[in-house]
């Protein structure tokens, strides 16, 4: 399964008449946050394939729309109610996966015993509080978040021998290609969320690589920690 990543930057290579043709084999894209809502609507619309988002800390202008708890204004054409927040339709064609544990049953995953199973992704929005802004946490609030999945992630775990394949994040675990200001620095409780709950590809953005020699992709047990930034292709492969 190749599956295009995508954060923080309009890639001149995506928002292209060329992205059709340039990434035909693409199954999946996970877009990392930080990114208009216009750009993850072409890429929709022109790949045609599923593609889940989260949001960063900036272009925050529809995050109200998918968080009750947050004031918003004006009608949005896909709300749908659910345990307080609306529901994972996306007003840009894309499956919101902030604070959510969901099986993708359009893409299949060979298991050893020769069965198959839905793909497995988990995400959560927003980075390290930095000014008290929106979609902002301490490492204790996204601790308590991340436990709120646990219960999915478990079920999982009994069905179908996994816990999970793909955890999309905006921010990076602390000390994985995170950076010391306070606005970049990762949450300490990712770091135990891939410890306990090894999913194959930890995804983030938000760290922008300017370095070419900057690393991209970081193995951290049975987890590969991956900078979305701009664009890169992961394959995941069959169990």
């Amino acid at each position: 399964m190749k599956i295009l990543c995508v954060s923080d930057q309009i890639d001149p290579l995506v928002y292209s008449t060329q992205a059709k043709e340039r990434f035909k084999d693409i199954d999946l894209v996970l877009c990392a946050g930080d990114l208009p809502s216009d750009y993850i609507d072409f890429i929709v619309s022109t790949l045609n394939k599923q593609t889940y988002f989260i949001f960063g800390n900036h272009n925050l202008s529809e995050f109200s729309y998918y968080h009750k708890q947050k004031k918003h204004t004006g009608p949005h054409p896909t709300w749908q109610e659910e345990h307080n927040e609306l529901d994972m339709g996306g007003s840009f064609g894309a499956i919101y996966a902030g604070f959510k544990t969901l099986k993708d049953k359009t893409l299949k995953i060979s298991m050893q015993n020769g069965k198959k199973r839905p793909l497995l992704i988990a995400g959560v929005s927003g980075s390290i509080e930095y000014n008290k802004g929106l979609n902002q946490y301490t490492n204790r609030q996204m601790f308590f978040k991340l436990l709120s999945l646990t219960p999915k992630l478990l079920l999982n775990k009994i069905l179908y021998g996994k816990y999970l394949d793909i955890f999309l994040t905006h921010a990076s675990p602390r000390h994985i290609h995170d950076k010391e200001d306070p606005c970049h620095k990762g949450f300490e409780c990712f770091n135990w969320f891939i410890k306990h709950f090894q999913p194959t590809f930890l995804v983030h953005g938000h760290i922008h690589l300017y370095d070419i020699n900057s690393p991209r992709k970081t193995k951290v047990g049975n987890t590969t920690v991956v900078n979305a930034y701009s664009h890169t292709i992961l394959e995941l492969e069959n169990e």
